[in-house]
């Protein structure tokens, strides 16, 4: 079983978890993006990080970075590069 994301327009609008051949069928359409519950900033406790976060409701899928990247909080933050996490400047 895995994790996965729904991604509409580059923004996460569902996690689900399913095998992948479930979402390989397209039972439940196109846009799904496997993500990792255990990878945040890029890291992972056992060195596999996946796209950089794992992605929540609202959160960004930029496929360029190939990563999930949460909505920006209010005030002056800036992205970090290396974690795709937000950070107050």
């Amino acid at each position: 079983m895995g994790h996965f994301a729904k991604v509409e327009d580059g923004i996460v609008t569902q996690v689900i978890v399913a095998e992948q051949d479930v979402i390989d069928s397209g039972l439940f359409g196109d846009g799904w993006v496997q993500t990792s519950y255990n990878t945040h900033g890029g890291q992972h406790p056992e060195g596999r990080p996946l796209r950089k976060n794992f992605a929540g409701l609202g959160y960004a899928y930029d496929a360029q970075r190939d990563a999930f990247i949460p909505p920006r909080p209010e005030g002056n933050w800036s992205l970090n590069e290396d974690t795709c996490l937000w950070e107050e400047v």
